[in-house]
């Protein structure tokens, strides 16, 4: 379970799952409209048969809170997970490459999708810290970590464990400070321009110089705002790749690449595969 994140054009769960519907169980609630800036949506997810699922997850633009009250997962950053790399209660800051997930069919969790920003007022760290880690939660929640996972292993009804986090999410968030209006305003720019946006011209509107831009992004988003900007537009490919059966070099034309040989080097950064392979994989 990872990349749920409900954003336009992106990825949901779908990949991850078993082939068979039969085999899973899903349950999404977005979030309440007073905390659409911090949170993408809350997500129940558990398994219902044994065997080994792989998913090869591209570069989120979403900051996971995942609370395991069941079997682990193995993941790592950019490469296959070794054994003793489990997670059960855990999250991980935003990474410009892919994640690998295995589990293993008994797999049963919530995950909660933050914004940057909303992950920056939830866990209350510069979002740096974070970054391209996976943090087991009592690392940074603390005791709260362990007795979310105690609650939620003994309450059976799903509905009532997402409204267990939501309402745990959403007083966290309550006590927190407002989201940086700077930061607010570049990622909104960026995404509006599905990465396009020039980081001068963004540091112009902001007017800040672009050292600040760079060192408000690793603070409340975690990267620079031009590899930010790079993933943001690698998911328009996908999006576009995905919707219109259009060739990819006039993909590439539109998302801004200088050729097809470019934005196949992007792909592959924040993938681990070509684009040609992964239409093939997804088709």
């Amino acid at each position: 379970m990872y990349d749920v994140s409900g954003l336009p054009g992106l990825e949901t769960a779908a990949g991850l799952l078993p082939p068979n519907p039969d085999c899973f169980f899903l349950i999404r609630r977005p979030p309440q409209p007073a905390f659409c800036d911090a949170v993408l949506g809350f997500t129940g997810y558990a398994e219902r048969t044994s065997g080994h699922f792989r998913q090869i997850q591209a570069a989120p633009l979403a900051v996971p809170l995942i609370i395991s009250f069941s079997s682990f997962f193995t993941i790592a950053l950019g490469r296959a997970p070794e054994q003793n790399e489990r997670f059960t209660c855990f999250t991980s800051g935003l990474y410009a490459g892919p994640a690998v997930i295995d589990s293993f069919g008994t797999s049963a969790c919530i995950q909660v999708d933050f914004t940057p920003t909303g992950a920056r007022r939830f866990f209350g760290v510069p979002m740096h810290e974070l970054a391209a880690r996976m943090i087991a939660l009592d690392d940074i929640l603390g005791p709260l970590a362990s007795r979310l996972r105690e609650r939620l292993g003994a309450e059976p009804d799903w509905n009532r464990r997402l409204g267990i986090v939501e309402s745990i999410v959403y007083r966290r968030l309550l006590e927190c400070p407002a989201p940086d209006r700077q930061t607010a305003i570049a990622l909104h720019r960026i995404a509006t321009s599905h990465g396009s946006a020039s980081m001068a011209g963004l540091a112009a509107e902001l007017d800040c110089s672009r050292k600040h831009l760079v060192e408000m992004f690793h603070r409340n988003v975690g990267i620079a705002p031009k590899t930010y900007a790079r993933m943001v537009r690698f998911h328009r490919v996908r999006q576009l790749a995905m919707s219109s059966g259009r060739a990819l070099a006039d993909i590439a034309f539109e998302c801004g690449f200088s050729d097809q040989a470019h934005m196949s080097r992007d792909f592959m950064e924040f993938s681990g595969e070509t684009p040609s392979r992964w239409k093939r994989r997804v088709s």
